[in-house]
């Protein structure tokens, strides 16, 4: 059985499991199950009412996720694969767990790995956080993920070290567009895209 494989069967198990991404080493698990998503926060140390990402294989993997719109629609062309979340409204289908507080808003991306796309291909959507525990530096090499995660993660999936090493940038597109986080691309970039 290889990492993926492996990695499918721990997620199907209701157990967390550690991807890379193009920015940092991520904690995943099963939206759908809330006991996997509540392991996510007791393997971060991290309180449950700051809800988890959600991150898919492309656009048309998160539409039973979240509402796109056409702005959404137009960044994501622009800049998925990559770094760049979006904060838009909850698909009304989706019933995923991501945490104790729903404020009707979920956050979405598609990430630039090749591994984790094979692996968000196969399993569908994921939430998906840092790997490290709650206010340290998040992982960006498979071995600092398995060094910050003493419990609880059951696969590790290494895809080497992170692409960019630099956070995403987060933009909430309920109401007026706003960046939320400047990351590894510049809100002068992402906000350009929507004039």
């Amino acid at each position: 059985m290889n990492d993926l494989d492996a990695a499918l069967a721990a997620l199907d198990r209701g157990s967390p499991i550690v991807i890379p991404t193009d920015t940092v080493y991520g904690i995943a698990a099963r939206p759908e199950l809330p006991d996997a998503i509540g392991r996510v926060f007791a393997a971060k140390g991290r309180p449950d009412d700051r809800p988890l990402p959600v991150l898919g294989a492309g656009l048309d993997d998160l539409r039973p996720v979240a509402d796109l719109d056409e702005r959404a629609v137009a960044l994501a062309g622009r800049f998925w694969p990559g770094p760049l979340t979006l904060v838009v409204p909850r698909s009304p289908s989706f019933a995923g767990h991501l945490g104790s507080v729903d404020d009707g808003t979920v956050a979405v991306r598609v990430p630039a790995h090749p591994s984790a796309l094979e692996l968000l291909g196969r399993s569908g959507p994921l939430a998906v956080t840092s790997a490290n525990l709650s206010g340290r530096p998040p992982a960006t090499t498979v071995a600092q993920a398995r060094e910050a995660l003493q419990r609880g993660i059951e696969v590790f999936v290494d895809g080497g070290p992170s692409i960019v090493a630099a956070p995403s940038t987060i933009v909430s597109l309920v109401g007026t567009p706003k960046v939320l986080r400047e990351g590894e691309l510049s809100a002068l970039e992402v906000l350009r895209e929507l004039s």
